[in-house]
C-alpha cells in the first residue's frame, strides 16, 4: 500500500544520503562540502549504532572484562591492607542503565573504528585524485591496529593506576566507587590512549598531502617529544612515572617513524619534481632545434 498524504502519493527515496560526485580536480563548493560531511556522519553514526546494539547483546561479558583492572588492584591491595573497604556501588536508579550505554558506546565505537576512521579521512581529504585513493586505504589498515593498540595499552596500565590512586585512602575509611563514575574514568582513558597512538599517523597523512613538510616536522621535534611527556602525564591516571611512560614513550617513537617517513616522501616528491622540469627542459630544447633546423 502506496503511502499519500492530502491523496498525493509520497515516495520514500534516500538519495538525499548519496554523497555529490567528486569533480576531477577535487574542488567541492561549501553546499558539496556539507553535502559530502552530512553523508560521512550518517555512515558512521549508523554503524556506531549497529556496533552497539551488538555490544548490548555481550553487555554481561563487556561489564566482566571492563571490571577485571579493578578488581587485579584492591588484589594488590588486600596484600597491604586487608582490612580497607573499597566496593564498587551503583547510585541512583537509572545508573544501571546509564551504565549500559556508556559501555556499549565506548564498545561500538572500538569495533567500528575501520568504518568511521575511514569516513573521517575520506571527508577530510576529499580532493585526492585517483592515484592517490590507495593513501586512504593505507590510513585505515595503519590507523585501525594503532588505535586498538592504544586502547589495550590504557587497558592495561589501568590495575597499576587504580592500586596508586586507591593506596592514598587511609586507614579505616571506606572508599565506595561509584561503579559509572568509575567506568566512565576507564573508558575515557582508554579512548585517549587511542587517539593518542593515531596523532604521529595523522601527522604524517598531512605531509603526505603537502599540508606538512619532513623539515617542519624537524624543527618541532623537541616541543613534540616534550609535549608526549606533558600531555602523558596528564592523561594518565596515576602518579607514579610508569603510566606517564606507557603513553608518552609509544607517542614519541610512532612520532620519530613518522617524520622519517617523511623525510623519505619528501625526497622522492623533491626528485620527482626534478624530473620534471628535467623533462620540460629537454622538450623545450628539442622545439627549439626544430625550429631552428627549419629556419
Amino acid at each position: 500500500m502506496a503511502l499519500t498524504v492530502l491523496g498525493r502519493p509520497v515516495r520514500l527515496s534516500f538519495a538525499w544520503l548519496k554523497p555529490p560526485p567528486t569533480p576531477p580536480d577535487g574542488s567541492m563548493t561549501l553546499f558539496e562540502h556539507l553535502r559530502e560531511l552530512r553523508y560521512r556522519l550518517v555512515i558512521a553514526v549508523g554503524a556506531i549504532l549497529l556496533g552497539m546494539i551488538l555490544s548490548a547483546v555481550f553487555y554481561g561479558q563487556l561489564f566482566d572484562i571492563l571490571r577485571h583492572p579493578y578488581d587485579v588492584a584492591i588484589a594488590q591491595l588486600k596484600e597491604k591492607n586487608p582490612d580497607q573497604i573499597t566496593d564498587l556501588v551503583n547510585i541512583g536508579l537509572a545508573s544501571p542503565f546509564t551504565l549500559l550505554l556508556k559501555v556499549c558506546l565506548v564498545s561500538g565505537l572500538v569495533l567500528t573504528s575501520p568504518v568511521w576512521l575511514y569516513q573521517l579521512w575520506s571527508f577530510i581529504v576529499p580532493g585526492l585524485l585517483a592515484k592517490e585513493k590507495k593513501w586512504a586505504m593505507i590510513f585505515i589498515g595503519t590507523a585501525t591496529p594503532l588505535f586498538l593498540a592504544g586502547v589495550v595499552t590504557g587497558y592495561l596500565i589501568m590495575p597499576k593506576g587504580i592500586a596508586v590512586l586507591l593506596g592514598f585512602t587511609q586507614d579505616g575509611v571506606a572508599n565506595l566507587q561509584n561503579i559509572n563514575d568509575f567506568l566512565s574514568f576507564m573508558l575515557r582513558l582508554m579512548v585517549v590512549f587511542g587517539i593518542a597512538f593515531l596523532i604521529p599517523l595523522i601527522v604524517l597523512m598531512l605531509n603526505i598531502v603537502g599540508v606538512v613538510k619532513a623539515s617542519q616536522l624537524s624543527k618541532a621535534r623537541i616541543y613534540v617529544i616534550f609535549g608526549t611527556f606533558v600531555f602523558g602525564a596528564v592523561a594518565t591516571p596515576s602518579t607514579d612515572p610508569f603510566s606517564m611512560l606507557a603513553l608518552a614513550i609509544p607517542m614519541a617513537l610512532l612520532f620519530l617513524v613518522a617524520e622519517a617517513l617523511a623525510h623519505v616522501l619528501d625526497r622522492r616528491k623533491a626528485k620527482r619534481a626534478l624530473e620534471g622540469d628535467g623533462a620540460v627542459v629537454l622538450h623545450d630544447k628539442a622545439l627549439d632545434d626544430l625550429d631552428t633546423t627549419s629556419d
